[in-house]
């Protein structure tokens, strides 16, 4: 298993280029189910949750070729309405082809989401909607079955209200209403940009939809979509996950390929900490010169402070001068990063769902582990101010989220290495 090894004490200087989005590719790879054309993708990053994605649609019947960032997808072969457990249980994202499949062939089998059960997390609220377009659905033996209920095969349009805010429950339903009878309203939808980057894609695949960015998407449903060509967004996470290791080394970073309209919250709370952020165009440049002040942040749906920075700037606050309040609203279990931050000297407490970050001077370096994507980039950023080595274990979660992070460091100065 591979780990990262990270000398701490440099300031990063120089340029990154900002990869494609992971949380915008994978949804609108499973578009590519809804027509029997070609989808040309562009902007598509080199990431194991991505690989994972394309043999999950390959082993339906799609023609893949890959090349690059360039991704082809062919769905005139689909034969296969199934998303095995073998390659579901590796990816959440997974689900994602349920709406599609329902919508196209009429039926589905998809395997639940690896160490989920229905209901914790909202893949019921997928289910729900689906029951409101007339599908039939049961669950068996870790299987999603879901079947159109109409005469016609088809579903049917409907007004649904998710029970909470759910991105890829956003994107699922999205994707099963465009090709649904009539017309479908998602009323309380996600209004993350990657939601908007996907219904573009359907846009230019010939799909109706209007709202969305807003917490209503109308999608008039068509008989069918055709190929189209779309460019993958920046990744706002890889580019906020980059600008907060700029101001915790006190480095001068300028990120290119970026979007920064999608980041206002993290630039906000970026610019409270003391750093200095300029943007022109498509870049974004971060300086900072003296420890960061401590910020208080609470995770909401977007437009407000995402989730996938939490951990990021907890790190920062780990070296901070001042004490600060993390409040996470959307996941439970999201502060297991804390512990390991504590074994390089942060001072956290934790109390339910709040840490209370106190700024030390210094962290020193150890080994730690990492137990999810975003924490994976916590402890990294860490190991980068910590005095000495420091060694990041499990870092299978930096290789489905984050593309060559290691070479894109080490090219601004890092002083960091894979072991294998």
């Amino acid at each position: 298993m591979d780990r990262l090894k990270v000398e701490g004490g440099i300031a990063l200087h120089g340029e990154i280029a900002i990869s494609g989005a992971k949380n915008a590719a994978l949804p609108i790879m499973c578009a590519a189910l809804l027509t029997a054309d070609t989808l040309h993708l562009t902007n598509v990053p080199h990431l194991d949750d991505v690989g994972t994605m394309l043999k999950l649609i390959e082993q339906m019947g799609v023609n893949v070729v890959r090349e690059g960032h360039t991704v082809s997808l062919d769905g005139g072969g689909l034969s296969k309405a199934e998303a095995p457990y073998e390659l579901v249980k590796t990816m959440r994202a997974s689900i994602l082809a349920l709406g599609p499949l329902v919508a196209r062939c009429g039926e589905a089998k998809v395997s639940l989401p690896g160490g989920c059960a229905i209901g914790e997390r909202p893949v019921d609220q997928h289910t729900k909607g689906l029951e409101a377009m007339g599908a039939q659905i049961r669950i068996e033996h870790g299987y999603i079955y879901a079947k159109a209920g109409h005469a016609s095969g088809k579903l049917q349009g409907a007004r649904i209200v998710t029970d909470m805010v759910t991105v890829t429950g956003t994107e699922n339903l999205m994707m099963a209403a465009v090709l649904a009878q009539g017309e479908t309203v998602l009323d309380n939808a996600a209004r993350e940009p990657e939601v908007i980057d996907l219904a573009d894609c359907l846009i230019a695949m010939g799909a109706k939809i209007q709202g969305a960015g807003t917490d209503r998407i109308v999608i008039q449903g068509m008989p069918a979509l055709h190929g189209a060509t779309h460019r993958v967004m920046p990744d706002r996470i890889e580019t906020g996950t980059f600008m907060v290791a700029a101001a915790a080394t006190r480095g001068d970073l300028t990120l290119r390929g970026a979007r920064a309209d999608t980041l206002e919250a993290v630039i906000d709370k970026l610019k409270e900490a003391g750093a200095l952020v300029d943007v022109a165009g498509d870049t974004i440049r971060v300086r900072a010169s003296s420890r960061p002040r401590a910020v208080s942040i609470r995770t909401s749906p977007h437009p407000a402070f995402p989730t996938d920075m939490q951990a990021q700037f907890m790190a920062l606050n780990c070296v901070a001068v001042g004490t600060a309040t993390v409040v996470e609203t959307i996941f439970e279990n999201r502060f297991m990063h804390a512990q390991e931050l504590r074994r390089l000297g942060a001072q956290i407490d934790i109390e339910g769902n709040t840490a209370i970050v106190h700024g030390a001077a210094r962290l020193t370096g150890a080994t730690v582990m990492a137990t999810d994507l975003r924490a994976s980039a916590c402890l990294v950023i860490a190991g980068l101010v910590a005095e000495g080595e420091t060694i990041v274990d499990r870092i299978y979660h930096l290789d489905r989220g984050y593309e060559k992070i290691e070479a894109k460091l080490s090219a601004v100065g890092a002083r960091i290495s894979r072991i294998r």
